[in-house]
């Protein structure tokens, strides 16, 4: 079964994170889906996908929200926010960055992003959301 626009989405963009050696500099390439047990800090995490139809009379497409985070456990907020610095600068009108299988990427927008502390205060965490407009092939 092949990938729907949420699941393509995630792997393109892991993709083009763990190419972009700004991001690589920061994280490694500790960019996950679901985070293991015990992690390494910083990483990068997805967290929400909403697609969203957007449908036209020829062809059959989805307006994304995606949500990414980076978390830090260093002191202060400066590394996850130069996580989310990187992840705009790696994804932001970077279409031709990012290769979808079964998809076109026709728009790829950073929306906002936010640093925070963690629950638990024992680091920050930063919030990159996303805009991407997606058609199929």
């Amino acid at each position: 079964m092949a990938n729907g626009f949420a699941l393509e989405l995630q792997k393109g963009v892991r993709a083009a994170l763990i190419a972009d050696s700004d991001i690589t500099n920061l994280v490694a390439t500790r960019v996950y889906d679901e985070p293991p047990q015990s992690p390494t800090f910083p990483f990068i995490r997805f967290d929400q996908i909403e697609p969203q139809a957007m449908d036209t009379d020829g062809s059959t497409g989805a307006d994304c929200v995606l949500t990414i985070q980076a978390f830090s456990r260093s002191t202060g907020r400066v590394e996850a926010t130069q996580i989310a610095e990187a992840i705009r600068a790696a994804l932001h009108r970077q279409e031709e960055a990012i290769t979808l299988t079964g998809f076109n990427l026709i728009e790829m927008i950073c929306e906002s992003f936010y640093v925070d502390r963690e629950n638990d205060d024992r680091g920050h965490v930063a919030t990159v959301v996303l805009s991407a407009m997606i058609e199929t092939a």
